[in-house]
């Protein structure tokens, strides 16, 4: 069985190598390729055909986002992990608007970056914590009416809360009882109805939707 394979677009040299080395001596990734810009990014993803791209937000010539945008168009395949010294909440919406799964913050421990790459390379998506509920807020604030759109079942409500609160399909399955694979069916049920590609937007969308409550327990007009 092939090893997973990740890129890394950064700017700066030194953070890359550390990056690589951590990855590599504790996870089974395999690091096969570093960007120092945005245009780099795109011809090695292209080139390497990574699993996952490892992105900043800064970076020169083209930006972590615009580099998203254009790698979810081209490549939906390839799974898009920020990883960032910017905790501002308009550039985390962004970026999950571009097709980003996960977004972290560099300051995280280093087992939660490692976390996250196997979260994301299964399929899941996370925020960091510090930010996941002001950016809940700022998507509240944003929004306007609810858009009815086709509507979810009690079921897919309560799975697209726990989306929302971080949990991964292990818990969600724990918690209502139901095996993974139903949640995970469920799952590709209510990204076909909120018209997402991934779960971090599947909650975005929901709360903008007033479908869900927010992680504070209120829930949109």
């Amino acid at each position: 069985m092939s090893k997973p394979r990740l890129l890394i677009a950064d700017d700066h040299r030194m953070f890359r190598q550390g990056l690589r080395e951590l990855i590599e001596r504790k996870t089974d990734f395999v690091v096969v390729g570093e960007a120092s810009t945005g245009h780099e990014a795109l011809s090695q993803a292209e080139a390497l055909r990574p699993d996952i791209v490892l992105l900043d937000i800064q970076m020169p010539d083209l930006d972590g986002v615009a580099v998203a945008r254009q790698l979810a168009l081209s490549h939906p395949e390839i799974k898009l992990v920020m990883l960032t010294m910017y905790r501002h909440d308009q550039h985390v919406i962004e970026a999950i608007k571009a097709g980003v799964r996960a977004y972290l913050l560099k300051d995280a421990d280093a087992e939660e970056l490692l976390d996250v790459l196997g979260r994301v390379y299964r399929g899941e998506s996370a925020l960091d914590p510090s930010i996941t509920a002001r950016v809940f807020q700022e998507i509240r604030r944003l929004s306007g009416p609810p858009d009815a759109g086709e509507a979810l079942t009690p079921r897919e409500r309560e799975i697209v809360t726990l989306l929302a609160e971080g949990h991964d399909n292990r818990t969600i399955a724990a918690r209502l009882h139901l095996s993974e694979k139903t949640v995970g069916n469920r799952l590709s049920e209510i990204f076909q109805k909120l018209g997402v590609a991934n779960r971090t937007q599947a909650a975005m969308v929901a709360i903008q939707r007033g479908l869900v409550a927010t992680p504070g327990g209120e829930r949109l007009p």
